[in-house]
Formats: structure tokens, sequence, C-alpha cells
């Protein structure tokens, strides 16, 4: 049953990639929507066994690497946070599967794209099912293969080979620092597996690594390199930059992406690691820190973005921040709460701008829509349980994991976990502000959009109503039905597979804080959502006149622009890099060092030599003269030398005989 679970979607994908010719649109998508039903079924009775049976389950296959002390087996663990992301990734998936046959409908490469789609999950569930370091290696970078190859599905459209390229490169940065990770926990423990790593780690709490000629403790080295990779596929400060320019892949795969698979890789690799991060007090401090300054960053630049994609985007890399930040503060488990309620209602959004788009011809810009609440209200009503849950507003599943982040960021007590609740807070009314802007101008406001397209529009077809609605269910009630079993008091539902020091415990301390204090973001949401809704229900006069200002200009420059940070990589860095890499490397190197001592160099002294031995052909009597006489001597010499050689040869041949006689 368990490898089932894992093995059904790349059985879909095989099939789907090599017979999809033979099976057609609609055949592909029924054998991969039924391969990841069926693992989803399997995924809930691993649920009920392994999370709340507890009986944990390990299954052993086969040795992968044997040399010397390296040993790494093809093995597979089941615990409770595994089980928890098994069901989260394979539902998920399944509705996209469906909901992708229907938007997707009139591709006629839409084989490949459910092939893709299920390669994109069977990675993923080797990524959260190892049982090491390598083989979690393997399916996070298997993502990141999928990623690209789903993001340049259209590879006809320059932007999206830009965007496949650009998320590529830039997650190769941060899986470098997940190399360099496994690298140091090889070095320090000896093993890559989890076991024998989280074992060891109270035990290593004084050893120390040389870092590019700096001594610093091991762990917290470790864990700052484990964090990179983190930041890289979780879209965190420094390593954002890609996920924005994701969404010109299909509508489908941006839904996948940030719902339940590559973005909430990071948030897994720590809390798998928790047992190790534990002891990396210094890395524990940095990650709270970029977890609250991403949650911030994302939010303001989704205040004045006009992609309806773009928006929701940046609205999950802030949420991404705040799961990063609570596994700073040592509060895995919520992190992981949060990562669970938010697949649902972030794939809900998706989906439904996904259903808006189809529905005004491909348009996405918000600015050109309006007055879609009577032409679409099933989408209508989807968009707003989705934002309203992404507001944190109360009894809606955002409400009971966000707030209690901010919660135990504030009962925690430190320099790094009050900066991040401040921050924290802050993106909670920049959260709500820019969901209320999105559901005012898509749906409330005048209609902006061309005639043809606005009479034209109409909600999609049923298996799309009903993938929405069976999202819509689990985005207004898990949160309040899971809460007390993932975060509530005396909970033993995670068991051993999330470890946190006692002296790190600080839900507790979060329950008796003052009601200000807990009430706060609630406050700044609903203080966020009415002043959105006020100002960009009728466009607000005001708004226009702020917007227009000196100030107000340059700071909607600044916002729009994503804070210039691709202006300043482009600018200063990638610019530099392929300077650097024409004038030094191409040109200096390959097409001067390397060519010029290789064929281009050697095809140019033969075609010299060759011209100058066609001047001695001119016919006179005397070239030929001297031409012979040189020869003869150059040949008299190489024989006179090879018989000296020989001699010498015999006659040190006839000395070793006579010393040996």
């Amino acid at each position: 049953m368990y490898l089932n679970i894992v093995f059904l979607p790349l059985v879909g994908s095989l099939i789907s990639g090599f017979f999809g010719r033979f099976l057609g649109g609609r055949g592909a998508g029924i054998i991969t929507i039924f391969c990841l039903a069926l693992s989803f079924c399997l995924s809930s009775l691993a649920f009920y066994e392994v999370g709340l049976g507890g009986c944990f389950t390990y299954i052993y296959l086969m040795p992968w690497f044997e040399s010397d002390s390296f040993h790494v087996d093809w093995a597979f663990c089941f615990d409770s946070l595994t089980v928890v992301m098994l069901i989260v990734v394979t539902f998920i998936s399944t509705l996209v599967h469906v909901y992708s046959t229907e938007y997707m409908g009139g591709d006629p490469h839409l084989p490949r794209f459910m092939s893709y789609l299920s390669l994109f999950t069977f990675f993923m569930l080797i990524l959260v099912t190892a049982d090491n370091f390598v083989q979690m290696f393997v399916g996070w970078e298997g993502v990141g293969l999928c990623s690209y190859l789903l993001i340049n599905f259209w590879f006809t459209r320059i932007q999206a080979n830009k965007a496949a390229i650009k998320a590529m490169l830039v997650n190769r940065v941060g899986d470098f620092g997940l190399a360099l990770g496994i690298f140091g926990i090889f070095i320090c423990f000896g093993a890559v597996d989890y076991a024998t790593v989280f074992a060891l780690s109270p035990q290593l709490t004084s050893y120390t690594l040389s870092f590019f000629n700096i001594n610093c403790r091991a762990l917290d080295l470790i864990g700052i390199l484990l964090f990179v990779g983190a930041v890289g596929k979780s879209a965190q400060l420094g390593l954002h930059t890609w996920l924005p320019d994701a969404m010109e892949g299909p509508t489908p795969v941006s839904a996948l992406i940030h719902a339940a698979t590559m973005v909430t890789a990071g948030v897994f690799l720590l809390a798998r690691c928790s047992p190790l991060l534990e002891y990396c007090p210094k890395s524990l401090s940095i990650i709270s820190v970029v977890g609250g300054m991403t949650a911030f960053f994302a939010a303001t630049t989704a205040l004045v973005q006009n992609d309806l994609k773009r928006v929701i985007a940046y609205s999950t890399c802030s949420q991404l921040g705040y799961m990063i930040f609570a596994c700073g503060l040592s509060n895995y488990s919520v992190a992981v709460f949060h990562l669970a309620n938010h697949a649902f209602f972030k794939a809900l959004l998706f989906l439904s701008a996904g259903s808006v788009i189809h529905a005004v011809g491909d348009e996405q810009d918000m600015r050109k829509m309006g007055g879609l609440r009577k032409l679409l209200p099933f989408t209508y009503a989807m968009m707003v349980i989705g934002s309203l849950a992404l507001m944190g507003m109360p009894f809606l599943t955002g409400f009971y994991s966000k707030d209690v982040i901010l919660e135990v960021a504030y009962a925690t007590y430190s320099k790094a976990s009050h900066f991040a609740y401040w921050l924290g807070s802050f993106a909670a009314f920049c959260t709500a502000f820019y969901s209320i802007r999105l559901l005012s101008l898509c749906f409330l406001a005048e209609p902006n959009g061309s005639r043809s397209l606005l009479l034209s529009a109409s909600e999609g077809s049923w298996p799309m109503g009903v993938v929405l609605g069976l999202l819509a269910v689990p985005s207004m009630f898990i949160g309040y039905l899971s809460r007390d079993l993932f975060i509530g008091l005396g909970t033993n539902f995670w068991g051993n597979s999330i470890f946190c020091l006692p002296t790190n415990l600080s839900i507790i301390d979060a329950e008796f804080m003052s009601t200000s204090i807990k009430i706060f973001p609630l406050c700044c949401s609903i203080l966020g959502g009415g002043l959105s809704f006020i100002l960009y229900k009728s466009y607000n006069k005001n708004l226009f006149l702020w917007k227009t200002s000196l100030l107000g200009r340059q700071l909607y420059t600044f916002l729009n622009r994503k804070w210039l940070f691709d202006k300043v990589y482009n600018d200063f860095l990638t610019q530099n890099l392929l300077d650097f890499g024409y004038h030094f490397t191409y040109k200096a190197i390959d097409r001067g060092l390397i060519e010029s001592l290789g064929p281009f160099g050697l095809s140019n002294v033969l075609l010299s030599q060759v011209n100058q031995s066609r001047t001695w052909h001119s016919g006179y009597l005397y070239h030929y003269l001297v031409t012979l006489v040189w020869s003869n001597l150059i040949f008299g010499f190489l024989f006179l030398f090879a018989a000296q050689s020989l001699r010498i040869c015999a006659l040190l041949t006839f000395f070793v005989l006579w010393l040996t006689l």
C-alpha cells in the first residue's frame, strides 16, 4: 500500500507520456486522474494508520551507494509529518488534474501536460517520504526539473522560456546551499540517514568546521546551509524573484506549485530537520528574521500589482514567510498546520482565478475586468471564501493557523520573534488590503473590459465547478476540525517526527497573552480590508489624487517594481556576469587561449607552412637544388642520430648482460 502511494503517479505519468498520442487528451486525463485518486485514497488509509493509529512505518528497498563509510539506501519513512504531506499533496494534485482536463481541454499537447503534472507529484512524494538526505535531494531536484517543464509548457512563448530559465537558475543557488549542507552533515556525522543524524545531533553541539578558512560551530553552519536550500525553494527574501515570473505557465501549474508541491518543500525540510535545528540557535534567529521580512516584503509588493495571478503569487510568498518564521521560533507543528491549511485556500484562489481568466478571454489585468459578480456568481463566491480564509477571518481555516503563528511569535520574548511579530501583523493588514482590492477590481467595480469579452463571459464546465466546491469545504472547516489534533495542548499526534527542546516551547505562553495582543493582527486585517473596500469599490477620487502625487507616484513605482530587486540583480549582478563571460571566458579563454593552442591554431600553422612551401615550387633550378641539399642534410643528421642512439642502446644492453653474468 505504502509503495503504491508513491509510485502510482509515476505509472500515470509514464503511460500518459509514452502512450498519450494513442490515448488522446481525454484518455491520458482519465489514466492520470485514476492513479492520483487511488494514491489519495491510500494516503487517507496511511493517515489513519500512521497519524491516528501511531503505527509508524519504515520500508527498506535496496542499497543504493556503497563507498567506504558512505552508505545510502533506497528506503521510505512514513511518520506523522509524512502522512500529513501525503494527504495535502495527493488531494490537491488530484483536483488539479481534474481541473486541467477541462481548463486545457483544447490544447493539442494535453497528454504531455498531464504527464508532467503526475511526474511533478511523484517527485514531491519522493521528497516527503525519503529516509535520508540524498534520497530527499533526488525529489528536491525532481520538483525543480518538473517546474521548469511546466512553466515552459508553452515553449513557443519567449516570456515562458525566460521565466522557466529564471526559476531553474535561482533555484540552483538554493540547491547548491542544500548540497553543501548535506556534505557538512556527512563530514560531521559520517552518515546521511535521518535516524543517525538526528540521534547524534546533541553530541556534536561543540563540534567546529572550517568554512572559507573561518572556524564556526558545525551545527549552526549546517543549519544555515539547509536554510539556504529552503530559501530557494520556498522563495524567501533574496531568492524570491522566480516565483512571480512562474505565472507564465498555465494556471493549474501555478495552483500545484504554490499550494502543495514545490514551494512547500522548504518548509517541509525545516520541519523534518527539527531535531537538528533545535541545536542551532543562531540559525533559528536568522530563519525568524528572514521569514518575517519576507512576509512583510511580499505583502507590500502585492498591494499594487495589477496581474491577477501575480497578486496571488506574492500572497503565497508572504504566507511562506509566516511558515518559515514559525519554524525559526521552533513551532514546527504550527508551521506545518499553516502549510496544510494554506494549501487548500491557495489552490482555491488560483483555480478560481483560472476560471475568471478563462471566462474573460485569457485577460489577466484586473484593471480590464470589473462587473463579473453577476456574470460569474459561483466563481465570485469561491473567491470570497478563499480571500477571507487568506485574510484569517474568524472561523475560517486561515484564522486557526495564521493567528497562532503571530501569537507564538510574541510569546517567545526575543528580539527576533518580536521583530517577526510586528512585521507579520503589518503584513496581515496588507494581506487584507490586497485581497479585498482583488475582489473589488474583478467583481465589484464598474466593468472596464472589452464589451465583447464581458458579454461572452460565463462559468466554466461542471468539473471545474466541482473542483472549486471541493476545495471550498476544507478552506472553511479543516482548520477548526484539525486544530486540536495538530497543535492542541498535549497532543501526541506528531510523535517523534517533530522535535522541540523544552526551553523553546512557547505555545503554552501564547495561551496566556493579553487579549489586545491576540486580537491586534485580526484588527489589522479588518482595518486593511475595510479601507481597501472603501477605496476600490467605486475608484475613490482621493485614491487617484494620492497615486498621482509626487510621493504617491514614487511609492507606487517602488512597490510595483517589486522593491527594485530585479533591477538590482539585472544591473549589478546578471549584466556584469554576462559581460565577464563574454569578454573574458569567451573571447580571452575560449576564442583566445584554447582555440589558438587547439584546432584554430593548428589550422593556422598548417596553412602558413603550406603557403611557405608553395613559394619553393617556382620552376627555378636553384630552388630545387637548395631544397634537395637541405633535405639531404636533415635526413643525414636524423640517420646519424638514429645510428648513434642504436649504438648506445647496444652498448648499454651488452653492459647490463655482462653485469648480470
